[in-house]
């Protein structure tokens, strides 16, 4: 059986050096830790990882818990390719819990993680209230950083963007290339997210002297399939309007279907916004104007918030997030440009 010591002799570094690589010690040199995972290559050694976390009460293994009604989409995979790939490079593993359809749920996949000896924890909650997130905190020794929702008492533990802001800007944005009837598809009910989307789009309204319609606000639920079903009910009311703005790309994408359908040209008969900025809304025909949400970045400094707790260092509270408005094809101008 081949062991740490015989990685270290073909590594020429001792035994200590070879477990502070596998550790993801940040403080061992790029040129050693190329030798150690060459040798590790070379002999084909498999670390014991059950010993290890034994002996060492770390498993290397960071959670994450997003609930399953984010799975089947663009965004949940940029959040899980990103959140892989940097947990990756800080020489760990990632394990992904199902947060499902309740906060108690959430919670249970908590209590999952923690059984599995994970280091630390990422919670992009659904369910789980900002009171309860700061009270799980506080009651586990275990890193745990939330995404996507603001802590007033850890502050520290939290990253969060400025969704309602960049709706409004987004929004003003509609206005000002002279649109005052701008529909608007909001995301789940119950959603933080979607909440602040529509109070943004609500803000942008009364800051530009406009009257909200709320015949011209429709429910939607996140996915393609809620946006094609917003369209066409504000098609069949009748109530007229020159942009639509969804609270998300998958809906805006979806919407343009009904759209089309009715024979609305965008942007001739009717300008389009999403918001998220996925991949494929470049591809699409009309490219689509939306707000690029900075999810990369967001998860890049959670994980070094993570790790900077592991490591026993301090950590401070993060600047919010702000997304920014990417102008493409699919917006023109409206009747009320001057």
């Amino acid at each position: 059986m081949i062991t740490m010591l015989d990685v270290a002799r073909k590594a020429g570094v001792s035994k200590a050096t070879v477990s502070r690589v596998l550790a993801g010690n940040r403080y061992v040199s790029k040129t050693t830790q190329q030798k150690v995972f060459q040798a590790i290559e070379e002999t084909g050694y498999r670390p014991n990882l059950l010993a290890r976390s034994l002996a060492t009460q770390k498993s290397q293994n960071i959670g994450l818990i997003v609930t399953h009604s984010l799975f089947n989409g663009p965004y949940f995979s940029e959040l899980l390719y990103q959140t892989a790939t940097l947990t990756n490079n800080y020489g760990r593993q990632l394990i992904l819990a199902d947060g499902k359809t309740s906060a108690d749920d959430e919670r249970a996949a908590i209590e999952f993680l923690l059984d599995l000896r994970c280091d630390a924890i990422i919670i992009y909650p659904r369910f789980l209230d900002t009171d309860a997130l700061e009270a799980i905190i506080e009651q586990h020794e275990v890193p745990i950083m939330v995404v996507n929702r603001q802590l007033q008492r850890h502050a520290d533990h939290c990253v969060w963007a400025t969704h309602q802001q960049n709706t409004v800007d987004a929004v003003s944005y509609l206005i000002e290339r002279g649109h005052h009837d701008i529909a608007f598809i909001t995301g789940l009910a119950g959603s933080p997210t979607a909440a602040a989307r529509l109070a943004g789009y609500q803000q942008a309204l009364t800051q530009h002297g406009l009257k909200l319609n709320p015949d011209l606000v429709i429910q939607g639920a996140w996915t393609p399939n809620s946006g094609q079903q917003a369209a066409q009910r504000l098609l069949e009311s009748g109530t007229p309007f020159s942009a639509m703005m969804a609270s998300n790309d998958d809906m805006a994408i979806g919407a343009a279907l009904a759209l089309n359908a009715a024979g609305k040209r965008l942007p001739q008969d009717v300008s389009l916004m999403g918001f998220d900025d996925i991949r494929m809304a470049e591809f699409f025909l009309p490219p689509l104007t939306t707000v690029h949400v900075p999810v990369a970045e967001m998860i890049q400094h959670t994980l070094a918030q993570l790790v900077a707790m592991l490591e026993g260092e301090e950590i401070a509270a993060l600047p919010p997030f702000s997304g920014r408005l990417i102008e493409r094809a699919s917006v023109a101008d409206g009747p009320f440009k001057s």
